[in-house]
């Protein structure tokens, strides 16, 4: 907004006064000119002398590239907001373009009436506002510049000193020698203390009448206007009847500079307000997913910039379907307890195959009782659900083949002073079997000799491959998933199965962009193959029989799937990870305690009716797709 502004008619009956006084100006504008120019030349010069002291004023030309913080926002992958991120001040920086006029001429009448005509700062002012406010019985206007409020804000303290006043002064008058009068009124809108966290215009307007600054009407610029003085004290918020004083005294100061007409006036203090609700540190609409968000951010660019960057993060979750996950898994931990498994929690995650975003992820049961996310934070034993990563380093060797023999027979390793024992669940023996036998039942002592066999170093290496960083060695009953893993990396790990080894960075962001739309983050899939397509279908064919014919027919679904169980020793975690080529899942039901969930209890009888009843959800309308079987790549060369 510019002088200009100020003097647009507002409507027929302001048009009179408005051209009143730009006849005025014209007869006398270059004497009122001349005037306060020597005024404000001789005030400065006085101020020059009487802040001689002041050598180390903030310059500030630093304004010229000044950006205020602004808060984060977070959205869904349609848009739907889901959280702002910020530290004390909730802010969004608009341009003057984007701000009502009705907003600007209030905070102007009421704040500096006389902005576009002084250099900084205004020695009639101060009596100006003595009487006005004399007059009136309350602060109807400021003896400080808008100016000078603006410095203050931005480079001194608040404490009421003649060297802060006259520091504020100085400081005015070197702003307005470099900047414009419409940047200085921008910014001063942008900066300024609404109250209930809100800083700058734009958070004001959403938090008070929930709508953008650019849409206020009269009514609505006049109170936001009167709250700046004092925006706790006057908040509508808290005092009804005090914001609505303040609004009319707004309102009668517009009227009496000839910006609106006493018809105007009457009007906005007649309209109704819808007030809106108070929007800073409102808690999310997903918030194990906002919480993961923030997080990756944070690992990013770090807190600060992730609090005050003004960031715009588009995530991969579609909101529909994660409150459907959300809903499934509260449903299936009450199931849980109706059985018997008290103190249980579950954790999901899904992956998209073909991108590698995550879909849903849901990290408790309830996130009001517990922020503890299950699905990201915690490390539990995978149990034979970490088998598949074992049989893929063998068959990635071109030396097996799911037909290959493995030895199900009683075997011992050398363990710092003692032995190794390994034990099947049932502790019998199968002898001579099949890998796809082995893996359709489970069998552990297989898994431990292949291991050995193609070398546990090479296994940990594949599972680095898939995305697997938690902490795990060479030990020999790594193969039975003796390590500790998340939710989301076994997902994402089976994922890069149901893709036949292509991969893209597991991320739950699809894009960042910066406060002026920059894009600062793209995370456009940019699949690598990174398996051998030939024992990657080979392990997808193991898994569909797991399935079919193994220990997760619990699991079935109607269509081609894959999946493995995991059971941990003494039964403290149960798994089930299984995938479509269009969607990867993982459950895990535990206890945060880690004790015991019952005698008996295992993945395939708890964890993989889970993930069938949820496969059958987030399916629902999905077309069916087949695995390549191995037989259309080559395998690898022995």
């Amino acid at each position: 907004m510019s002088s200009n502004t100020l003097r647009q008619k507002q409507s027929g009956n302001i048009a009179s006064g408005f051209e009143f006084v730009q006849t005025v100006a014209k007869v006398t504008g270059g004497t009122l000119l001349g005037i306060t120019m020597l005024t404000s030349s001789i005030v400065a010069g006085g101020l020059v002398g009487l802040a001689i002291s002041f050598r180390n004023l903030p310059d500030v030309r630093v304004l010229r590239t000044y950006a205020p913080t602004e808060t984060t926002h977070i959205y869904d992958l349609n848009g739907k907001l889901l959280t702002s991120v910020h530290g004390e001040a909730n802010r969004e920086v608009v341009p003057l373009s984007r701000i009502s006029p009705e907003l600007k001429r209030a905070v102007l009448a009421i704040e500096d009436s006389h902005f576009y005509f002084h250099h900084g700062i205004n020695p009639s002012s101060v009596g100006r506002a003595l009487k006005a406010n004399w007059e009136k019985g309350d602060v109807v206007e400021g003896g400080s510049t808008l100016t000078m409020q603006l410095v203050k804000n931005l480079f001194l303290s608040h404490k009421r000193t003649f060297s802060r006043k006259v520091a504020e002064a100085v400081l005015a008058i070197r702003l307005e020698q470099i900047l414009t009068k419409d940047q200085i009124l921008e910014l001063y809108l942008n900066q300024v203390y609404w109250g209930h966290n809100n800083y700058g215009v734009e958070t004001a307007a959403e938090s008070f009448f929930g709508k953008s600054a650019a849409n206020l009407n009269l009514a609505e610029a006049s109170m936001m206007a009167g709250l700046i003085q004092a925006p706790e004290e006057y908040s509508p918020f808290i005092n009804y009847r005090v914001a609505k004083q303040r609004q009319a005294l707004v309102l009668s100061r517009m009227r009496e500079l000839a910006w609106i007409t006493p018809a105007e006036e009457a009007a906005a203090r007649r309209q109704p307000l819808k007030l809106g609700k108070v929007t800073s540190f409102q808690t999310s609409q997903l918030p194990y997913v906002t919480d993961a968000v923030k997080q990756e951010l944070i690992q990013r660019f770090g807190r600060e910039t992730v609090q005050k960057g003004g960031m715009r993060v588009q995530t991969t979750i579609d909101t529909k379907f994660q409150r459907m996950a959300e809903d499934f898994i509260g449903r299936e931990h009450g199931r849980l307890q109706r059985r018997g498994l008290w103190g249980t929690e579950l954790a999901l995650v899904a992956v998209d195959p073909r991108t590698h975003f995550v879909k849903a992820m849901v990290g408790g049961s309830d996130y009001e009782k517990s922020q503890f996310n299950r699905a990201i934070q915690a490390r539990r034993q995978p149990g034979s659900a970490f088998k598949p990563f074992v049989y893929y380093a063998a068959f990635a060797t071109g030396r097996y083949t799911p037909s290959s023999t493995v030895y199900d027979t009683p075997v011992s390793y050398r363990d710092g002073s003692g032995w190794y024992r390994p034990r099947n669940y049932d502790n019998s023996f199968g002898g001579a079997m099949s890998i796809r036998a082995a893996m359709e039942v489970s069998r552990n002592i297989p898994a431990v000799k292949l291991g050995r066999a193609v070398g546990l170093d090479k296994v940990i290496e594949v599972c680095r491959t898939l995305g697997i960083k938690s902490p795990m060695e060479p030990v020999t009953s790594l193969p039975l998933g003796a390590i500790g893993v998340t939710p989301l990396e076994m997902a994402a790990g089976y994922a890069t199965f149901a893709a036949n080894g292509w991969q893209s960075d597991t991320t739950f962001i699809v894009q960042v962009s910066d406060s002026q739309g920059q894009v600062i983050l793209d995370n456009t899939p940019k699949p690598k193959l990174v398996l051998d397509p030939w024992a990657a279908a080979s392990m997808n064919s193991v898994l569909r029989s797991v399935i079919v014919s193994g220990t997760g027919k619990e699991a079935q679904i109607g269509r081609p799937a894959a999946g493995k169980t995991g059971t941990t020793s003494s039964e403290r975690d149960v798994w089930f990870v299984g995938y479509v080529p269009q969607l990867s899942v993982a459950i895990w039901v535990g206890r945060d305690d880690n004790r015991r969930l019952a005698h008996g209890v295992t993945g395939g009888q708890y964890a993989a009716p889970i993930w069938r009843n949820f496969m059958y959800r987030a399916l629902d309308g999905v077309p069916v797709e087949y695995f390549r079987p191995p037989s259309d790549f080559k395998r690898p060369r022995r």
